[in-house]
């Protein structure tokens, strides 16, 4: 009987998921993407799809690809933990912006309405499997277009779901929020460890 290994991989390049994890006391290694897999075909949205069904369809692809990463480079066997970070407003999927046209867009669309953060996660070691999926909610104040101009100016909204990120310049403009603040950063600590203690992983 082998000891249960003390640690986790994490197949995310996000720091913040990786400070997350510090926050709860789990130690982690990163388990990132070859230069040849292609990371960014895994996030295309189906046709129809809804935001839920897509960020865990999203995260169950991630965990696969990190899986076969793991047997391929002949790593020590350990828990892997993906995730994905989705915004949504009804069935309108919010994913990273491509360009600061799209980022503007965006955040006009989401201006004083509110919004939804959905982060799923996805946790296996061998053919033991958890997943969860937590819900948020974020409503910025009214942004007039100075404010978009000089938010994405800074840079900040490219690379993050819905062109923001709520640790950010974001949270000035964030009037109200309820649901999972660890969520809405890209990795629901409660949800995460449920999942990690179910698979037998000690906290």
């Amino acid at each position: 009987m082998h000891a249960a290994p003390d640690f986790i991989y994490l197949a995310s390049q996000s720091p913040r998921r990786s400070q997350l994890l510090e926050q709860l006391g789990v130690r982690h290694a990163l388990l990132l993407p070859d230069d040849e897999e292609d990371s960014e075909a895994l996030e295309v949205v189906l046709r129809n799809e809804a935001p839920k069904t897509y960020v865990q369809r999203v995260t169950a692809l991630k965990l696969q690809a990190a899986q076969q990463r793991l047997v391929r480079r002949n790593l020590q066997p350990a828990p892997i933990l993906c995730a994905d970070t989705t915004v949504a407003m009804g069935q309108t999927i919010f994913g990273k912006p491509e360009h600061a046209e799209d980022a503007k867009r965006m955040l006009r669309a989401l201006s004083n309405r509110p919004h939804r953060v959905l982060t799923a996660i996805a946790i296996g070691m061998g053919d033991q499997y958890a997943a969860a999926c937590s819900e948020s909610w974020v409503t910025f104040a009214e942004l007039n277009e100075a404010d978009i101009e000089a938010f994405v100016a800074s840079g900040e909204p490219m690379g993050k779901a819905g062109a923001y990120a709520v640790q950010g310049r974001a949270a000035a403009h964030i009037a109200h929020m309820s649901g999972s603040y660890s969520g809405i950063m890209g990795l629901p600590l409660y949800e995460t460890a449920q999942a990690l203690r179910s698979l037998g992983f000690r906290l």
